[in-house]
């Protein structure tokens, strides 16, 4: 109980410094004192259930990763929800790449799947990325349907 309550203070601090919000701030957009506030962020107490899920909402976290994510384990600070830093990775000599484990729970990615990997080459944005080939094939035929519509429906 020690170690998740030490998660919480720290994740609250560090989310409140980030978002560049006082205390007193805090407080008043969840509707708790400012010395309950402090109370948290110094380990003293928790914030119950009601307030945890008031705390992620305002801080754009999920509940599970605001009470859970630990920032000194992880090397980094708790991610705003729904995004994930799943770590680093090397390119072997044949440009192969070994995908985390905790990307590929997340993401559902099983051996033999297809992936689609898009770039980008603007230097403001430059970045690879995969996507699951089955959303793309679904996307492709949805957009096709659409196309395939609307065509019928203009002819007379």
């Amino acid at each position: 109980m020690k170690k998740q309550s030490n998660c919480i203070s720290q994740n609250l601090t560090a989310l409140r410094q980030y978002h560049k919000y006082s205390q007193e701030e805090v407080a008043e957009k969840i509707g708790v004192s400012r010395q309950t506030v402090a109370k948290w962020e110094a380990g003293e107490t928790m914030p119950d259930l009601l307030n945890c899920d008031a705390l992620a909402s305002l801080y754009d976290v999920s509940l599970d990763d605001f009470i859970h994510f630990n920032p000194k384990e992880e090397q980094m600070p708790i991610p705003p929800k729904g995004k994930h830093l799943f770590g680093t990775v090397k390119v072997g000599e044949r440009g192969q790449i070994v995908l985390p484990k905790k990307a590929r729970e997340v993401f559902h990615i099983n051996p033999g799947d297809l992936l689609v990997v898009l770039g980008d080459e603007n230097p403001a944005s430059a970045g690879i990325a995969l996507i699951s080939g089955d959303t793309i094939l679904q996307n492709i035929a949805f957009l096709k349907d659409i196309l395939d519509t609307d065509e019928k429906e203009e002819i007379p």
